[in-house]
């Protein structure tokens, strides 16, 4: 199965986009919401495109101008961290009427063994979204102290056997650099046994996510996002001009509760502030009918809230 968007249909309920506006992508991946997007906003709206990843970000647009043909939007895009995407958006007079963050990525990211990103395929350990900047992962496995590995494997990856992965990680790499997907796979269930059943989880997925958390600093990434909605939401209830425009809706896709614990508690802050009003109760996750055709979308969540305070949702769930 190639790349499937989860839950377009409610998050593009959630942000309510209408001919004329401007719609933000922080992360555009193959652009499958945002293909969906571009045809609410019209050939008179406007389109922003941001990614890390170069390929993806071309690949985007290419999706938005063959979807849309004539009736293409103008299209902006920004290659970086998208926690730098306000500040970049506000430098070129940009205010959007809905921004979407779908923090999960693309399977072609997962599908290319170059980018080390999966136990399932031999590759060198680089995890990087941007393979321009930055440290890999094979740099941390082999270069951080013990008990920093651990405490990225417990943190990152709520493993429990943290301790002992590291451990044995620091002993083989004394033998030999771990420079491989699959070597850094077999180390980990060397320690932790291999999956049991045909639906068992690799003991490897929780390593390996750990560490491209962490070499792309996702949860920073996050924290600096959500910062911004938050000064974005003070400027508009001022009446000052924003990345965001006043109403302007936000929503984030999680997929795992260590990015979804910090947007449920900025959002709710915003709500309870008076600063911005939840656009549904608690959050919005996929249907039966979803999850049986892209059963990644199981885990997914999204969030959403609109700038200025008013009655709305519950943010408590």
């Amino acid at each position: 199965m190639g790349h499937v968007p989860v839950m377009v249909g409610e998050v593009m309920g959630l942000l309510g986009l209408r001919p004329g506006e401007m719609y933000a992508d922080c992360t555009a991946g193959l652009g499958g919401h945002a293909v969906e997007a571009a045809r609410r906003v019209g050939s008179r709206g406007t389109v922003v495109l941001n990614d890390l990843d170069a390929g993806n970000l071309e690949r985007a647009a290419a999706a938005v101008r063959e979807a849309c043909g004539r009736e293409v939007p103008r299209l902006v895009r920004f290659q970086g961290n998208f926690a730098e995407l306000p500040r970049r958006m506000e430098a070129e007079g940009l205010s959007a009427d809905g921004v979407l963050a779908d923090l999960g990525f693309a399977s072609v990211q997962v599908e290319d063994a170059a980018r080390g990103f999966s136990f399932m395929r031999e590759g060198p350990l680089d995890m990087r979204y941007d393979e321009s900047v930055g440290g890999t992962a094979a740099e941390l496995v082999n270069g951080l102290p013990e008990a920093e590995l651990a405490s990225i494997l417990r943190e990152y990856g709520e493993e429990r056997e943290a301790g002992r992965i590291a451990r044995k990680l620091v002993a083989e790499r004394a033998v030999e650099p771990i420079t491989t997907t699959q070597r850094l796979a077999g180390i980990v269930r060397s320690v932790c046994g291999r999956a049991r059943g045909p639906g068992g989880i690799d003991p490897a997925t929780r390593t390996f996510q750990a560490l491209r958390i962490a070499v792309n600093d996702e949860l920073g990434s996050l924290h600096g996002l959500l910062r911004a909605v938050e000064r974005a939401a003070q400027s508009v209830a001022a009446g000052s001009a924003s990345w965001l425009a006043p109403g302007g809706r936000v929503a984030v896709i999680s997929f795992h509760s260590l990015e979804d614990r910090p947007v449920k508690r900025a959002f709710a802050s915003l709500v309870e502030r008076g600063l911005a009003r939840a656009l549904a109760r608690g959050h919005v996750g996929p249907g039966d009918e979803e999850i049986e055709a892209n059963p990644r979308a199981r885990s997914a969540k999204v969030r959403a809230i609109a700038l200025g305070g008013a009655a709305g949702g519950d943010e408590s769930r």
